[in-house]
């Protein structure tokens, strides 16, 4: 995207530290910071409020839905989301309909989103033809094509096939590419829709045990050590997958992983109610994981936040509960649920926050242009948040096409005042 301004932000403090300073972006990169600053040419001035100041937002996991789900979101509708939430890039999942496997459905999706502007939208790829887990996908034409793919997922089904999948990392070193794993064995999670554990059983649904997820970990791991890969840990959710990127860790494998937020703050003690809305894949796990999740966020184990952004039409969540769609919306309220389960706690301090939700996701795929440091000629990718706000969850008031969230009601911590994309302001 070449698109750039400039902008003077006033009255704002790095990484929350120290005493508040000016920030002047001219043509999309910062090119002062201190005090009584004047604006750039042509600028116009923003009074950050006091506010903290962090790297734009760099999201791995975003459904998007186009093409295809138009009915329940568009390119330009999650751009919006993604932009209120501090987001300043994303990557669209493939699962959409036609699949994005191949260079002209990922090219139509990079370049929709350069239209739309809101937001960097990077395609990913397919791993294998139509997510059907029996070939792979054209996997180097998508990377060579205009959106020049770095990260290729069948997210929503797991690449089950361990001979596919060794395949797949191999050519994914040779391509300099990353793979993201959806961890799940089919097998053992037939019909399941929550939780294998004490709620499940109470209230008679099927449950999905934690080893269907683990399993494919150590085995993907296992993978990459041989093929000399890396390789992408898609929301994590279990106790148990810690302990493994613990270990897979200390034998030097080339391995990194992601969170939701969803599985920082909830847990099935929520699906009391069998409401579709707290349906998701992975499941809500026990405290247990949740704390498990939340210390391993901290100590760097996982490396990242991703929001696993899943839109659906009321009609799919608004029905028994087995038959709901699973995903949630978590554009727009990230920021503030890492506040809730991190900051507030004193888990992360705002350096922190740029780091798994800014640095590293930029760092794992490779992206140049985000994630980098508030300093004189960097790119102005740039969030503001307000750390004492507090906000009730509308989802009617929400950017995003679909209302699909589990925070709604909800009073969360901490907002997001402004983005602020190569310069030009994308959400205030």
């Amino acid at each position: 995207m070449t698109v750039s301004g400039s902008i003077l932000l006033t009255d704002v403090r790095p990484y929350g530290e120290g005493e508040p300073v000016d920030v002047a972006v001219t043509d999309g990169v910062i090119t002062a910071i201190g005090t009584g600053l004047s604006a750039p040419e042509g600028a116009r001035t923003v009074d950050g409020r006091g506010g903290v100041l962090l790297p734009g937002f760099v999201d791995l996991h975003t459904h998007v839905r186009e093409p295809g789900r138009e009915d329940t979101e568009t390119i330009a509708t999650g751009s919006a989301a993604a932009a209120r939430g501090g987001y300043t890039a994303i990557f669209a999942m493939a699962n959409t309909s036609p699949v994005a496997d191949n260079a002209a459905i990922t090219d139509l999706v990079w370049r929709i989103g350069q239209e739309v502007g809101l937001v960097d939208v990077h395609p990913v790829g397919a791993v294998t033809v139509g997510l059907a887990g029996k070939q792979l996908a054209e996997m180097g034409m998508m990377a060579d094509g205009a959106a020049k793919v770095k990260l290729f997922s069948d997210d929503g089904k797991c690449v089950h096939d361990p001979v596919l999948m060794k395949r797949a990392l191999e050519y994914s070193s040779g391509l300099g590419v990353l793979i993201s794993q959806h961890s799940e064995d089919p097998r053992l999670t037939e019909g399941a829709v929550a939780h294998d554990g004490p709620t499940a059983a109470r209230l008679g649904l099927a449950g999905w045990p934690r080893a269907a997820e683990e399993s494919i970990v150590a085995r993907d791991a296992l993978l990459a050590r041989d093929a000399g890969a890396r390789v992408h840990v898609a929301h994590a959710s279990t106790e148990g997958t810690v302990s493994l990127l613990r270990w897979a860790r200390e034998q030097g494998i080339d391995i990194t992983a992601e969170v939701t937020p969803h599985h920082l703050l909830l847990d099935d003690s929520r699906l009391e109610t069998y409401d579709g809305v707290n349906r998701v894949n992975p499941p809500l796990r026990e405290d247990r994981d949740k704390l498990a999740l939340r210390r391993a966020l901290a100590e760097g184990v996982i490396d990242c936040v991703a929001t696993d952004h899943a839109p659906h039409a009321a009609q799919e969540k608004c029905c028994e509960f087995s038959q709901a769609k699973p995903g949630m919306l978590g554009l727009e309220t990230a920021l503030s649920v890492i506040v809730e389960t991190m900051v507030r706690p004193g888990l992360l301090d705002w350096r922190g926050v740029a780091r798994v939700m800014s640095e590293r996701p930029a760092q794992i795929v490779g992206l140049d242009d985000q994630g980098r440091p508030l300093e004189v000629g960097e790119p102005g990718n740039l969030t503001v948040v307000d750390p004492d706000a507090e906000w009730v969850v509308e989802p009617a008031e929400l950017a995003s096409k679909s209302r699909n969230t589990p925070y709604a009601a909800m009073t969360l911590p901490g907002r997001v005042t402004l983005t602020v994309l190569r310069g030009t302001v994308t959400a205030e």
